[in-house]
């Protein structure tokens, strides 16, 4: 039996670390709890294990919070604070209603426009089953709330149980603003009702602020464009704003971190100097995947990985064995089988784009598979470890 080849590829341990505060040193913390966990669990850190620590430990860290009042500040110096029309937000209470409390104590009226049938990340508003049934086009069709409700009723999130429309209506009133809610697709509807509008897509924002502009829009603005400087709590994202923030209190929120490309340097130096291993070190949020019954795509932050080492720069570039074993070497068996697969590998080339042999490979960037394997290893509740450690996931079959 070979003794020199591991048998274990990729291992991901979450790493217990102490509740971190505003202020701490999280480098060292990061640090030492990774190696004590070593020490204690009888592993050995190698070279190109990954380090990856969740966004909401590093904002903790750099105290970057805000307040419901520094958003109504900003967005009204940003849009008149008049009438606003604020379109295509997701539907959550953790990432959106801090959000919309501070942009109504911003403004008169609040005019929301809600995609249909569900948001941008897969909340469900109505299923596509009952638009069907409706005969609407969600394309084109602009609801009001009166025609919604008439063809669609009262309909609960299947997993909060809230009913979002209801919800984000009395938050809008409860912050002192009038609200008038239509449902529709395309950024230009809000125009029939409003010139000043606060864009809350993610991913899609760039495309929506263009749209609008091209239309006439007076003033147009993205999440990603308030509280780009600091409110009287002092937090604030020069790059994503509000994005990726999410409910701290009742009344404040967490920012995603601020420039943290320092921190992962620190990490990884800190490392090399314990034990002279050179790994890799990230910040990771949301993972990039999509729920299948839920229909939910999870990534509600702007990205994976706000900051990580230059090692985890690009994307996989791998062989699918199970090609070269049914194609290439398909009369080949065993140890020759086995031999075969393993030249090939070591053959590889830098880049295997339009390689046959890799089809079926992930081409998605690194930080965004790792960050995924390290969001569903932490998990969102009580598991208590904000830092994972990925081994092996830089092995292959020769390893």
């Amino acid at each position: 039996m070979e003794t020199n080849i591991r048998k274990v590829g990729t291992v991901s341990r979450g790493i217990r670390c102490p509740i971190i505060r505003e202020g701490d040193d999280l480098a060292k913390i990061v640090a030492e709890s990774v190696l004590e966990a070593a020490e204690c669990e009888g592993f050995s850190l190698r070279d190109r294990d990954v380090i990856a620590i969740t966004e909401s430990i590093v904002a903790r860290a750099q105290g970057n919070y805000a307040s419901v009042d520094d958003i109504a500040n900003d967005v009204k110096a940003k849009l008149g604070g008049e009438t606003i029309g604020v379109i295509f937000p997701i539907l959550s209470r953790n990432r959106f209603a801090i959000c919309l409390r501070g942009t109504a104590k911003g403004a008169k009226k609040v005019v929301l426009m809600l995609s249909y049938p569900s948001d941008e990340v897969g909340n469900e508003l109505v299923s596509l089953d009952k638009i069907d049934e409706a005969g609407v086009n969600p394309y084109s069709d602009v609801l009001t709330l009166e025609k919604y409700r008439e063809l669609f009723g009262t309909i609960l999130h299947p997993f909060t149980g809230v009913d979002y429309v209801d919800y984000y209506c009395d938050l809008i009133r409860e912050s002192g603003a009038e609200v008038e809610v239509i449902f529709a697709n395309q950024a230009k509807a809000i125009l029939d009702y409003t010139d000043c509008v606060l864009t809350c897509d993610i991913h899609t924002r760039a495309r929506t602020k263009r749209i609008l502009k091209a239309a006439g829009a007076k003033a147009v603005i993205g999440l990603d464009d308030i509280l780009t400087a600091p409110g009287t709590l002092g937090g604030s994202n020069e790059k994503y704003g509000l994005l990726g923030s999410n409910k701290s209190t009742e009344d404040t929120i967490k920012l995603f971190p601020r420039e943290c490309k320092e921190l992962v340097l620190d990490i990884q130096n800190r490392i090399l100097n314990a034990c002279g291993k050179h790994v890799e070190v990230m910040v990771y949020g949301d993972g990039a995947f999509k729920d299948p019954q839920g229909k939910i795509w999870e990534l509600a932050d702007p990205v994976v990985s706000p900051a990580f080492t230059d090692g985890l720069i690009g994307t996989p570039n791998e062989l699918k064995l199970k090609y070269l074993a049914d194609n290439d070497f398909k009369d080949l068996s065993g140890e020759e089988l086995k031999a075969a697969i393993s030249a090939s590998i070591k053959a590889k080339g830098d880049n295997l784009v339009g390689n046959m042999a890799s089809q079926g490979t992930t081409p998605r960037q690194l930080t965004d598979l790792i960050g995924s394997l390290c969001d569903l290893t932490s998990g969102s509740g009580d598991k208590g470890t904000p830092v994972v450690l990925v081994q092996g996931y830089f092995d292959n079959y020769t390893t």
